[in-house]
């Protein structure tokens, strides 16, 4: 007799907890590679979830070829150290191996490492005509250390947010300053705010790498690439989960190509780009 009465009452609970989260001080991302202006408040921590995934063409030790779902995964911590000041903290993934020996899977955008940033808000929302925010981030992994720098612009036009993200890094290869690159990654996005808990969006972001070797001809996988296509979020206040599905605009005649036949790395970017964020606040 508990059991049926035990699955209302769970239901109600959690439908409960959803509701009472649309209190909850929380920085969902509309959009996946987009930052947002906004920064926790003071004292408060959230936790997410970031995973990739676009499928790709990777050669075996036979010589023949195969498609391989390539990802990579980041977990981040973020605090409010003030009311504009954010914290974050990672932890990345990024699986350069399959389940058969020795074929190569290019690394994407990310490697395996940890990362520390800061984001600040240089005044409060609808203070300016265009709201701004500084972004600064080191990355340590197994192929690099990385400086990155952002400039977060948005934009409120009553429920639909402009957001544009003005994004560089400089890259140290096996960590030495005599051997690196530079990388733009410039992102715009639309979001729109149907009901507080349903956003959709367009988003696309570019992707360029320049070493300082300069190598010639200039391999696919330094690019530029670029993605765009629709995103959705769902906010619950204190969890939410955000996803957007890339297609590739540029070399959209290239099939998925197998550069190793020709002496070089398997192409790093795929037809189509997928990434989802889990976010939840405490």
């Amino acid at each position: 007799m508990k059991r049926p009465i035990l699955v209302p009452v769970c239901a109600t609970a959690l439908l409960s907890w959803l509701l009472a989260a649309r209190t909850a001080s929380a920085t969902p991302q509309p959009l996946p590679f987009t930052y947002v202006y906004e920064t926790l408040p003071k004292g408060s921590l959230e936790l997410e979830q970031y995973a990739d995934y676009t499928p790709i063409r990777v050669q075996n030790t036979g010589g023949g070829s195969f498609i391989y779902g390539a990802s990579q995964f980041q977990t981040e911590f973020e605090y409010g150290i003030t009311d504009r000041l954010e914290l974050g903290l990672y932890v990345t993934i990024a699986p350069t191996t399959t389940d058969q020996p020795a074929v190569l899977v290019p690394p994407l955008t990310e490697g395996t490492g940890i990362k520390e940033r800061l984001r600040l808000r240089l005044a409060e929302e609808g203070q300016w005509p265009v709201d701004i925010g500084l972004y600064g981030e080191l990355v340590e992994n197994e192929r690099e250390l990385e400086l990155e720098a952002k400039v977060i612009l948005q934009r409120r036009i009553g429920d639909l947010r402009v957001v544009a993200n003005l994004w560089a890094e400089r890259e140290y290869e096996n960590f030495s300053v005599h051997q690196g690159d530079w990388v733009i990654n410039p992102t715009l996005g639309l979001t729109y705010q149907v009901t507080p808990v349903f956003h959709p969006g367009i988003e696309g972001w570019i992707r360029a790498e320049y070493p300082d070797s300069n190598p010639q001809p200039r391999p696919f996988n330094l690019g530029p690439v670029a993605y765009a296509g629709p995103t959705m979020m769902f906010d619950f206040g204190n969890f939410w989960w955000s996803t957007g599905a890339y297609f590739r605009v540029t070399d959209v005649n290239r099939p998925l190509f197998d550069s190793s036949a020709n002496g070089g790395p398997p192409d790093a970017f795929g037809h189509v780009w997928i990434r989802m964020i889990i976010g939840l606040s405490f």
